[in-house]
């Protein structure tokens, strides 16, 4: 049995507030963890491979994972659908691997709902400003004018689920929010219900207390 159980850790933000980049800070911090390559309908970018980026499905093979319980949670976003496969991700926990998910509010309620929910940490990372977040998108040169005014529309529904989240940030200096998320993670894998071992651990010393006394 692994010393402890792994962790869902949930990274959620609006477009633009930095939690791919912090994603990727955390798993270069700790090589260990594992990034939960998510399902998706649409079409691979030129630089994206099937099984790193994503799991690119067609709409038909998506809609049957979820109609089998397959996906850990799922959402329709910008006109595809996205969504996390579950049997990966149960067999690192139980492993004591710790599971990295970039979803939205609405990914991290149905994780937290699931069977697996009891292992869920989520951090929300908020932007310095709207200013900041819309100059964010537009400087990293992914999306359209068009697109961009979409984000920046379902930016605030994001912002407003804040509340329902273990932890938020602020995130208005990317080295210090690095390391206040490596501070949040170290401290939740030594929560006692992480660590399953601890059970006998204590049977044990109170068996030695007690051998102690004859």
């Amino acid at each position: 049995m692994s010393t402890r159980r792994g962790l869902l850790i949930i990274l959620s933000s609006p477009s633009g507030a930095g939690k791919s980049t912090l994603a990727r800070r955390l798993m270069a911090w700790d090589p260990s963890l594992s990034f939960s390559v998510s399902a998706t309908t649409r079409a691979p970018r030129a630089c994206e491979q099937h099984g790193r980026e994503y799991l690119f499905l067609s709409q038909d093979a998506f809609k049957t994972q979820v109609a089998d319980g397959q996906m850990l949670e799922h959402a329709h976003v910008f006109g595809n659908f996205y969504g996390s496969p579950a049997g990966p991700v149960k067999d690192s926990i139980e492993a004591g691997r710790d599971v990295l998910f970039d979803v939205d509010w609405q990914g991290e309620q149905q994780i937290r709902n699931s069977g697996l929910g009891k292992f869920a940490l989520s951090i929300f990372l908020l932007p310095p400003s709207i200013t900041e977040l819309r100059r964010r998108l537009e400087t990293r040169g992914q999306d359209s004018p068009e697109i961009i005014a979409k984000r920046m529309q379902k930016s605030w529904d994001e912002i407003s689920h804040w509340s329902a989240y273990d932890y938020v940030l602020v995130n208005d200096d990317l080295d210090a929010t690095e390391r206040r998320l490596r501070t949040i993670v170290e401290a939740e894998r030594m929560r006692r219900d992480q660590q399953p071992t601890l059970t006998a651990h204590v049977r044990s010393l109170q068996q030695e207390f007690l051998e102690g006394q004859k």
